[in-house]
């Protein structure tokens, strides 16, 4: 049950919430450090405000183009550098932060040798797949519903898989028609607060990454003014100070402190940064 009054404290001081999908976008600074600190990957801020990632192999390209329609993190791969992207993952503007740090880490780190060693009979293959996270947290699946769903048991979350034909480029060009869907929100289907959507050929590790942070339970660090208005009656919120020892909330409520302290990040040391005025054939 949600704490007495949770939201009579200072508006700027940071508490734990829970769950995470309802606590907010949160602070984007872990995103950015991973990408920006990323060996060999390039960096380049366009208009002032976007900002776009390409990997030393130029397969894979994120952007955080603030302006656009969903705002927030678009990741795409593509086997020619010059050709159609192979899979697009899209990450909304709302989408809690954590959700996507999983994701974009684990890009990084396995891009190097295309991802063998997440893969079968690979030293970080752990057989981890997102219909069992999903389960193992006791969600329950919609029957009859089409596209299928799987809901969280307080039913504000889903996770959504299409089924059926589709020609593949309608996913790469249209998110809203991609294989897998996350969501969540007071109603998480048809009026999601936030939406993040992941095409057929998204490794399945990468989707799984993100399915086990939206999926658990943990508490995570706010401001308490970067909770959504409409979801505080739906949230558990705890005062730092009133806490029970937890190492996952401690370190959240750690790396938020010092965002907050800091007012700019830290120049990157390894990419180059490039300010130019660019275009795109597709904004997402």
């Amino acid at each position: 049950m949600p704490s007495p009054d949770p939201f009579a404290h200072d508006p700027h001081s940071y508490v734990l919430v829970s769950p995470g999908y309802l606590a907010g976008p949160g602070d984007r600074r872990s995103i950015f450090n991973t990408l920006d600190f990323a060996s060999g990957w390039t960096k380049t801020v366009a208009f002032g405000t976007d900002t776009y990632y390409t990997s030393p192999c130029q397969r894979a390209r994120v952007a955080n183009a603030v302006e656009s329609f969903y705002g927030g993190w678009t990741i795409s791969y593509a086997e020619d550098p010059l050709g159609v992207p192979d899979w697009i993952t899209t990450f909304d503007r709302n989408t809690p932060h954590e959700i996507v740090a999983a994701f974009t880490k684990l890009l990084v780190d396995g891009l190097h040798d295309n991802f063998a060693d997440y893969l079968g009979g690979g030293r970080h293959y752990t057989g981890v797949s997102p219909a069992s996270l999903t389960a193992r947290h006791r969600w329950e699946p919609v029957h009859g519903s089409r596209p299928f769903r799987m809901v969280s048991p307080d039913g504000h979350a889903a996770y959504q898989m299409r089924v059926g034909w589709l020609h593949e480029y309608d996913e790469l060009l249209t998110p809203e028609k991609s294989t897998w869907r996350m969501s969540a929100g007071t109603d998480p289907v048809y009026t999601p607060s936030w939406q993040a959507f992941f095409s057929r050929y998204t490794p399945q590790h990468l989707i799984a990454a993100s399915t086990a942070v939206f999926t658990d339970p943990a508490r995570v660090a706010r401001a308490l003014d970067n909770v959504p208005e409409g979801h505080r009656p739906l949230v558990s919120v705890t005062r730092a100070d009133m806490a029970k020892p937890d190492p996952r909330a401690e370190a959240a409520l750690a790396r938020s402190a010092q965002a907050r302290a800091m007012h700019t990040p830290p120049p990157p040391t390894a990419p180059t940064t490039l300010a130019v005025h660019v275009g795109s054939r597709r904004q997402r």
